[in-house]
Formats: C-alpha cells, structure tokens, sequence
C-alpha cells in the first residue's frame, strides 16, 4: 500500500468540558477521495480546522507527505500544498470571480496582494485562473461578475476554484454542497469526480447521495470519536453506523 499522503494520529481537542476531537486517527491516500460524515456537532470542521492550522489541537499528530506539520501555522501548511474550502464561502464580495481566483494564484507565486494592480493584466496570472475556473464548470458569462451578484451554487464552485488554483496537493472539502439545489448538487458532485484520482481529497458531506457516489473510503465521527472507517459498501450496512446516523438521514 501506497504511503498516505495526510495522517491522523490520535487527535484530541477539548473545548472546555466538550470534547470536540475525541482520539482521532484517519489516513487519506494518493488519488484518494475519503469522506468523513457524522451528525451536527460529531466534531467534523473541528478537525478540518486542525488539519489545516486554524485551530491547535491538544494532543496527537498530523503529518503531510511524511512531515509532521501539528505545529505549523495554516499559511505554512498551504505552501506545503494543502488547501481548504469552507462551509460557508470566503470570498471578496466585490472583486469578480476571475479575480478572486487570480489572486489566489498570485498569493501561491508568494506574492501576496500589494502587486494586485499588475495581476489584474497580468497574463500569467489569468491563464491559470481562467483554466480553474473552467475546471469546477463556472460559465464564463460569469467570470466577470462581482461575486456579490454570484449565486449561492455559483459562489461554491468559485470557492473550489481559488482552492485549485493555489495548486493544492491535497484538498480539504468542508460541506461543498451546503445549501445547493438538487442540480447544482449534482453538477459539484461531477466536478468532484473529475478531480477524483488527480488530488487526494478529504470530504465533510451531509449529502449522502452524494457521499456514497463519490467516496472510495468513509470515516463516521459521532461525538468527535471514529466509530466506523471502510468502504462506502461496508459503512452502509454497519449497524452501529446505522443505528448513530444513517437511519436518521435517511428519514429526512
């Protein structure tokens, strides 16, 4: 078996008396697409943010193509390649969506943002973005739109593009299909299978049509601690996954 390319290892983060990470271990491997699914509050975005150094953990390791990087600072761990979207999106509301995905390029060229007058014309910079835009399926009626104007789905798949565009090695997906209709659901879910086997991707999803569709391996967190981690097949017919969550969602 391959070497993982992001390693969990007994992650723990206590918030308090809550124990929101509760001794957490997972791996993801190359061109993998792992999904980490559970209830409201099982700790899921807890431990996206610790992965991605938003939030220190307590105890445990992470590492990132074999380095440790637990004490690393979120920009550290974006040079090192990895990248994140968010359950709600981060974007600059009034610059449009071809400029929000050029400065995130021009940020990974480590330029940061003082040089934004010169990236605005600046070829190299377009080219990239327009090519990321065209990856995750945004029209290109609407590059030139102010992301205020964007639709919600719109909004979602130029988050997915910034995150391509910093030229990530591996992908941290938190709820791409939150507040998505049934076909812009589907079309994320299409563009999540186009990038299946590039990028390895660690997925927090409540849609579980789309979870089941896409995922070569699931982990279920209920209360921060993994109570399951196998194949979709296997995860489904799991009786204490069925009886902790998948029995309650697919009664909704």
């Amino acid at each position: 078996m391959a070497d993982p390319v992001l390693s969990i290892q007994h992650l723990v983060k206590r918030f308090g008396g809550l124990t929101a990470t509760d001794d957490l271990s997972l791996e993801v491997l190359p061109g993998e697409l792992h999904a980490l699914i559970g209830p409201n509050g099982a700790g899921k975005t807890t431990a996206i943010g610790q992965i991605m150094g938003e939030i220190t953990p307590d105890a445990g390791r992470i590492l990132f193509m074999g380095e440790e990087i637990t004490r690393l600072s979120a920009p550290a761990r974006v040079r090192r390649g990895l990248s994140r979207t968010f359950q709600i999106t981060q974007l600059l509301e009034d610059e449009t969506a071809e400029d929000n995905v050029a400065l995130a390029v021009q940020a990974r060229s480590g330029h940061g943002f003082r040089f934004w007058g010169d990236a605005s014309r600046d070829a190299r910079l377009r080219e990239p973005a327009r090519a990321a835009l065209d990856q995750v399926g945004l029209p290109k009626a609407r590059w030139a739109i102010p992301v205020a104007d964007l639709s919600h789905g719109e909004r979602k798949q130029l988050e997915l593009a910034v995150a391509l565009a910093t030229g990530p090695r591996m992908l941290l997906l938190d709820e791409p299909m939150a507040g998505l209709g049934a076909s812009e659901s589907l079309r994320m879910t299409e563009v999540l299978r186009g990038l299946k086997g590039r990028i390895p991707m660690l997925l927090v999803e409540h849609d579980m049509d789309a979870v089941f569709s896409l995922a070569d391996r699931i982990s279920v967190l209920v209360y921060g601690h993994c109570i399951a981690s196998g194949t979709p097949e296997r995860i489904r017919h799991d009786p204490q996954v069925r009886a902790a969550y998948l029995s309650e969602e697919e009664a909704v």
